[in-house]
């Protein structure tokens, strides 16, 4: 068993533990430049620890009643069959030998883009909602006023093209479909999107591995060793989400995300660290600007918010131990 490889899968677990994504969008990528892993393979190992590492999230989010059932049975209708056609076009469009590996390497890179962004608009969404909650446009907690209708195409069209792009990329399961769901069900609360794309990324991603599997991409050895990280590392993830700004992991995750998109798609170091400090230096100052569009104070209180995550965390702590 590679050490490097579990190490690699404990920082990817962890990482998802803490944002609730990013198995696939830093996985992947990590195997195929770290590890120079044929993208193919790379996909595949990371869609079979997806299907075993998901279903434990899934049932959290069951019993806790934060699942559509309704939704999650229309969106496998589309993403099921597709992520498995997905592995089908990665081959069609790639051809034989290492053009399918450079047709999946470019598909992964422009995943990863749409993947970022994706993470950019949901932070954009969540501080639209914060800034009509002070303005007590919305409740602060906010709750759907009546039952979630489904809209069977739309959704089904969804699941398709989420499920499309998971079986060529392993990328789209925890990020694409979600923005989605934001559009089509804008009165679903937060845990009800999450555990409902969640919930049905279980068959979607098993349908995705199955095609891998059947046309000889996986590597046993490799799953295992990305598995005996990943699992401590998403459990240790979730218990520091308690003390992490969840605010910096998640611009932390959109540069890395970005860094591997253009490395996959063939830019070059001076390129890429451009472009990176570029984000590090703009993006916080169109951030602010847009805050004190929303009425909101211009700078976060990112920091202060994680001083308080882990004064109560340790509070909590103190109580528990003196009883």
């Amino acid at each position: 068993m590679d050490l490097l490889l579990t190490l690699a899968g404990f920082f990817v677990g962890i990482v998802v533990g803490l944002t609730g994504m990013g198995g696939g969008a830093l996985m992947t990528p990590v195997l195929v430049l770290f590890f120079g892993i044929p993208p193919l393979a790379a996909v595949s190992s990371d869609l079979m620890v997806s299907a075993i590492t998901r279903p434990v999230g899934a049932f959290v989010h069951f019993r806790r009643g934060s699942v559509n059932l309704p939704l999650v049975g229309w969106l496998c209708v589309g993403s099921v069959p597709f992520a498995f056609l997905g592995v089908l076009v990665s081959r069609a469009l790639g051809g034989e030998g290492g053009s399918v590996q450079s047709v999946t390497k470019i598909a992964l890179g422009v995943a990863l883009v749409i993947a970022a962004a994706g993470l950019v608009y949901r932070s954009y969404l969540r501080m639209v909602t914060k800034a009509k909650q002070r303005a007590g446009l919305l409740p602060a907690d906010p709750t759907s006023p009546e039952p979630i209708r489904a809209r069977p195409l739309p959704t089904i069209a969804v699941g398709a093209i989420g499920g499309l792009v998971v079986g060529m990329t392993s990328v789209g399961s925890g990020s694409l479909i979600i923005i989605a769901l934001l559009f089509l069900y804008p009165t679903l609360n937060a845990a009800g999107i999450v555990g409902t794309d969640l919930t049905q990324a279980v068959p979607l991603v098993l349908s995705a591995a199955l095609g891998h599997l059947l046309f000889g991409d996986f590597q046993l050895d490799l799953t295992v060793a990305l598995l005996v990280g990943t699992i401590p590392g998403v459990y240790l993830g979730a218990r520091m989400s308690a003390y992490a700004p969840d605010g910096i992991v998640r611009r932390a995750l959109t540069l890395v995300l970005v860094a591997s998109a253009l490395k996959l798609l063939g830019a070059g170091n001076l390129l890429t660290v451009s472009v990176l400090v570029a984000m590090v230096v703009l993006l916080p100052l169109l951030w602010m600007y847009l805050r004190a569009r929303q009425g909101l104070p211009a700078r976060s209180q990112v920091i202060r918010q994680a001083r308080a995550s882990v004064a109560a965390a340790r509070a909590v702590k103190q109580n528990s131990g003196t009883r």
